[in-house]
């Protein structure tokens, strides 16, 4: 059962926060939704954009995180997960289970998608990965 004491209401609107280039990746910018703050930290929605053309991509990786889905509301990104490559296209949702070792390595120059982890601060451990990456498509 959710604790109501910790937890508040939250509304946020497109002019409440922008868009910032400080998060996880550089060639990104994301928009806190507030929802951290509200959930104490149990939860973490942002909206994450392309800022910049692929180039070598996230790496290899995994997050320590007990949930996390992707649902793409703009363009297309191409994550390798474990070994297959997988499009994730507008109108998607992924579920990332905790541990997947995947890579994001090509993506649209359109490409916004939510993101909703919890906890809000989970942590991205790099780690080598299990095959080869295909090249991303250029801008």
């Amino acid at each position: 059962m959710l604790d109501r004491t910790v937890m508040k209401f939250s509304h946020v609107k497109p002019g409440d926060t922008e868009f910032k280039s400080e998060g996880l990746r550089d060639f990104f910018t994301y928009r806190d939704l507030g929802i951290a703050d509200a959930t104490a930290g149990k939860v973490i929605a942002q909206l994450t954009r392309a800022q910049n053309a692929p180039e070598k991509g996230t790496g290899w990786h995994y997050h320590v995180a007990d949930f996390h889905i992707v649902i793409m509301l703009k363009g297309w990104a191409r994550f390798m997960y474990e070994d297959k490559v997988t499009l994730v296209a507008a109108g998607d949702c992924v579920h990332q289970r905790p541990g997947i070792v995947h890579y994001l390595f090509d993506y649209s120059p359109d490409m916004e998608y939510l993101e909703v982890v919890g906890p809000a601060d989970f942590k991205t451990v790099e780690v080598p990965g299990p095959c080869e990456v295909p090249a991303p498509t250029p801008w």
